[in-house]
C-alpha cells in the first residue's frame, strides 16, 4: 500500500533566493571544502555567543562526540543525561567508551531537574549532558553550580534551541561547552551541520585537531597523529547557507514565535492534550518544535498520527525513551524506571511548525486535531 506524502509536513527548511545564489557562487569558485565561508560562519556565531570561540562541524552528533573527547571522557567514566532526548547523546557517550546514566525529566518542560542529576552522581561521573527543550529554559545556573561543586563538565545539547536567550543571555554565550544542530528541521540550517561553543582558544585549537583526523602539524612541515580523530570539517557550501540563515535569523525566529502563539490561541478546548509551556520571556523560546501529548485514554499516538496523515498533515515523534532502546537496556534500562520520559515517549506528537507556514496552516492543524479527538472520547478496550 502506498502512503501519500502529507502536503503539510511537520518541518521544512526556509531558504531564500539570495542564499541559493550564494551557494551557486561558492560552487563556481572551485573552493567547496572548508575555507573562507566556514571561517566567516564561525566568526558570526562567535559574535552571537559573546565572542567565545566557535567551531563548525558536520553535525550535532559530531559536536557531541568531540565535546566528550575534549572533556577527556572515556572508558570507566559515567555521563548523566536525560532519558528524554534524541539518540545522539547516549550513542556518543557509548561510542567514546563511557557509560550513559539516564535520569527522568519534568513531565511538562521535559528538562532535567538539578536534584535528579545530583542524586545520580557517583565517583565515576565526569559530565552531564542536558538537552534544552523549545518550550522552556532549564535551570542552567543551578546545573552549572552543581557541576562546578562536583568537578563535572556540562555539555549543553542545544540542538533544539538555537537563538534562545537564557535570562537575556544568548544560549552558548556562557557556561561550559554548548553544541548546536543545523539540520534542515532546526532553527538555522546548513543542510547538515553543527557547532561547538567553547571556553578559550586552547579548546578551539584542540577541536581543530579532533575534527580533522587528529592531525597535528610538526615544525618541519610533516604531520603526526596522537589521537584517532574523525573527519568532521564543515564544507564551505554548507557554511554559505549558514551565513545566509544568520542574515535572516531574527525574521525566522519571529515567525516561529508567531506560529506557536497562534497554536495556543487556536487550540481547541476539551481535546485533552497536554501542551508545551508558554515561556515567560518572548526571547526565552525559539520554538523549533511544537510538541503535544495525545490523551492515551482517547486514542493511541499511532492512531492519532495515522488520522493526521489522512488529513494530509505530517507529524513527528520527539522523542523515544532512551533507556528503553536496545542500547539503553544494555546499561540497565527497564520499564517503569523513568515514568515521565516513558509517558512522553508513548504520547508525544510533533506538529507542523516552520517559518514558511501560513497562519491558515496552523488553523488547519488545530481544526484537524479537534475533529479527530472529538470523535474519540474514549479509547476502545
Amino acid at each position: 500500500m502506498t502512503v501519500a506524502l502529507p502536503d503539510l509536513p511537520f518541518a521544512r527548511p526556509s531558504l531564500d533566493a539570495v542564499t541559493i545564489q550564494g551557494v551557486a557562487e561558492v560552487l563556481r569558485s572551485g573552493w567547496i571544502a572548508s575555507g573562507p565561508w566556514v571561517q566567516a560562519f564561525e566568526q558570526r556565531l562567535s559574535e552571537l555567543c559573546g565572542g567565545r570561540p566557535v567551531r563548525a562541524v558536520t553535525s550535532a552528533t559530531a559536536a557531541i562526540e568531540i565535546a566528550l573527547q575534549l572533556a577527556g571522557i572515556g572508558p570507566g567514566d559515567e555521563v548523566i543525561s536525560s532519558a528524554q532526548s534524541f539518540f545522539t547523546v547516549p550513542n556518543m557517550i557509548a561510542k567514546v567508551g563511557a557509560t550513559p546514566v539516564f535520569v527522568d525529566c519534568d513531565p511538562v518542560t521535559r528538562n532535567l531537574e538539578v536534584a535528579a542529576v545530583e542524586a545520580a552522581i557517583t565517583p565515576r561521573t565526569r559530565a552531564v549532558v542536558p538537552t534544552h527543550w523549545p518550550g522552556s529554559a532549564m535551570d542552567l545556573d543551578g546545573l552549572i553550580a552543581l557541576a562546578r561543586r562536583r568537578g563535572m563538565r556540562v555539555i549543553e545539547d542545544a540542538a533544539l534551541t538555537f537563538g534562545t536567550r537564557f535570562a537575556g543571555r544568548f544560549g552558548g554565550s556562557f557556561g561550559d561547552v554548548t553544541t548546536f544542530s543545523f539540520h534542515p528541521n532546526k532553527n538555522l540550517t546548513t543542510i547538515e551541520g553543527g557547532a561547538l561553543v567553547v571556553n578559550d582558544e586552547a579548546e578551539a585549537k584542540r577541536i581543530d585537531v579532533l575534527r580533522f583526523h587528529g592531525i597535528e602539524r610538526l615544525a618541519d612541515g610533516t604531520r603526526d597523529v596522537a589521537f584517532p580523530g574523525g573527519k568532521f570539517n564543515l564544507p564551505d557550501v554548507n557554511a554559505r547557507i549558514g551565513v545566509g540563515q544568520l542574515d535572516r535569523l531574527d525574521e525566522l525566529l519571529d515567525r516561529r514565535r508567531h506560529l506557536a502563539e497562534r497554536y495556543f490561541a487556536r487550540w481547541p478546548d476539551g481535546v485533552g492534550c497536554t501542551l508545551p509551556p508558554r515561556p515567560v520571556a518572548r526571547d526565552g523560546c525559539t520554538w523549533n518544535m511544537f510538541c503535544v501529548l495525545v490523551p492515551a485514554e482517547r486514542m493511541t499516538r499511532a492512531a492519532f498520527r495515522e488520522a493526521m496523515q489522512r488529513e494530509g498533515i505530517g507529524t513527528g515523534i520527539s522523542y523515544e525513551a532512551l533507556h528503553l532502546t536496545t542500547l539503553g537496556r544494555r546499561y540497565g534500562g527497564r520499564e517503569g524506571q523513568h515514568p515521565n520520559a516513558e509517558r512522553i515517549a508513548r504520547e508525544t506528537v510533533t506538529l507542523p511548525l516552520f517559518p514558511d507556514m501560513r497562519d491558515e496552516d496552523v488553523d488547519r492543524v488545530c481544526d484537524a486535531v479537534a475533529r479527530i479527538l472529538s470523535t474519540h472520547r474514549r479509547r476502545p478496550r
